[in-house]
């Protein structure tokens, strides 16, 4: 399970890391320009960023870590070179009830589908439950994100709420489906109890 010894931070590829404001700018800019990646990722409307533009969401972001306390923010290296490969934050904590929302993404097409993102996510889990203790975590997923539904489903997440054809793309209307992992759910499948 979790002890003093877990390494928080990093997994077999990948590591997380603090934002880096003179070189990922330039690299989340050219995400930004991938519609795939982008629609993957945002529920809402989306469009390509400079870099400038990318560096001022870096700043808004670490403003609102440090002001509200509500969101940490993390990049996802690969561990090989320490190139930028991803972002995961854990976002809207309601701290009184021990609640918050998940996001993650991995950025360019090559680096997807390599086993990425479950090593994210399961950091991500582990510092959600087991160092921030929160009681739950709610991921929100587009109806066509098929690898994201699958990543949760296989992390042991519910779905809870499936808001039917609440999603427009391209004209063609998909269900937004939410779903939820109990911190003793997650304790149970890391316990081997799952």
């Amino acid at each position: 399970m979790l002890d003093i010894q877990t390494q928080l931070f990093e997994a077999q590829d990948i590591r997380f890391g603090p934002i880096d404001h003179e070189a990922h700018p330039e690299i989340e800019s050219q995400w930004t320009h991938d519609a795939e990646f982008m629609r993957l990722m945002e529920l809402k409307p989306v469009r390509p960023l400079s870099p400038a533009m990318v560096k001022k969401q870096y700043e808004a972001i670490e403003k609102q870590m440090e002001e509200d306390k509500n969101m940490f923010y993390f990049t996802i290296r690969s561990r090989a070179d320490d190139r930028l490969i991803g972002k995961a934050q854990v976002e809207w904590i309601d701290w009184m009830n021990g609640n918050g929302y998940i996001r993650l993404g991995i950025g360019a097409e090559t680096d997807r589908r390599k086993g990425y993102g479950s090593q994210a996510l399961s950091l991500l889990l582990r510092y959600i439950f087991g160092e921030l203790n929160l009681y739950r975590i709610t991921a929100v997923v587009p109806g066509y994100n098929e690898g994201a539904l699958r990543l949760f489903k296989k992390f042991g997440f519910v779905e809870e709420v499936r808001r039917r054809k609440a999603l427009n793309r391209d004209g063609e209307f998909w269900d937004i489906v939410a779903f939820g992992l109990l911190n003793s759910e997650w304790r149970d499948q890391a316990n081997g109890r799952g």
